[in-house]
């Protein structure tokens, strides 16, 4: 690895698993100290995959340290605005700046539109809109307060460039965030501060496991003909975590400076057609 982060101090969500996970080891091997933060409890009943657990967390903790960097570490739902700011504000008087953020946390639920409740609407929306928008409200000011500039990066999907059927909130949220990281990269640019949304298409994550396959494939049968719509153009058809991961480290250094407002897939081609 490089040592392109050196000196930066990085506040990722959803960091105890998955990419969030690969985030976290990505940026701290390439310089960067951590400010950790994860739910690390029952999601949503509605959520067809098992959460996240504090030792998952622990874990990111260890994989961080054992590239020599910091880690501060907080157990924090991102629809918890005041906790997310605590976190935050902790994390920048222990590493004494922010220079990134990666709005990671999310959270996806397979569902035929007329099977989507009042509630699993209203969670994947406040987790992940509102909780993406806590993210960033909570971080960027230090960012701001720094003078040095910084990258933002808000995880969307590839169903926040192409819609993506059996999933109407999650494609809605993932619009959403979209549109935020282009309003946010309006304001901000001014501090020399870049917002980007990234798409990753299908990865092999934990949120893969669990009943989602069986969920996803359940809702599918009610509309087979819609089944391919995201169909990746290269044969591997699942990215990996780490694979994501690199595009962070790339928004998130130098080498992207001038990469701002930009929507970033890294889906294998499946949302250009």
């Amino acid at each position: 690895m490089t040592s392109r982060l050196r000196g930066k101090v990085a506040f990722i969500t959803g960091a105890a698993r998955g990419q969030g996970r690969a985030h976290a080891v990505r940026l701290a091997s390439e310089g960067a100290d951590i400010i950790a933060v994860d739910i690390a409890a029952p999601l949503p009943a509605a959520v067809p995959y098992d959460s996240a657990t504090p030792e998952d967390l622990a874990e990111t903790v260890r994989l961080v340290e054992a590239t020599g960097r910091k880690v501060i570490a907080s157990t924090v739902d991102t629809r918890d605005a005041a906790g997310l700011r605590a976190a935050v504000d902790a994390g920048v008087e222990a590493l004494g700046r922010l220079d990134i953020i990666v709005a990671n946390a999310g959270i996806c639920i397979p569902e035929t539109w007329d099977a989507i409740t009042p509630e699993s609407w209203r969670d994947v929306i406040d987790i992940n809109v509102t909780g993406t928008w806590n993210t960033v409200a909570a971080g960027a000011h230090h960012i701001v307060d720094g003078g040095r500039g910084g990258s933002i990066i808000l995880i969307s999907s590839a169903a926040g460039m192409k819609m993506q059927p059996f999933m109407v909130h999650y494609t809605a949220s993932k619009h959403a965030v979209t549109g935020m990281a282009r309003g946010l990269a309006a304001e901000l640019g001014k501090h020399n501060i870049r917002v980007n949304s990234l798409h990753p298409g299908a990865v092999a994550t934990p949120m893969g496991g669990g009943d989602m396959i069986s969920a996803l494939t359940a809702a599918t049968e009610t509309n087979p003909q819609l089944a391919h719509m995201i169909t990746p153009l290269l044969p591997a058809w699942v990215a990996e975590a780490d694979d994501v991961a690199d595009a962070v480290s790339w928004l998130a250094g130098d080498d992207s400076r001038f990469v701002t407002a930009a929507q970033i897939p890294v889906d294998l081609g499946a949302t250009q057609y």
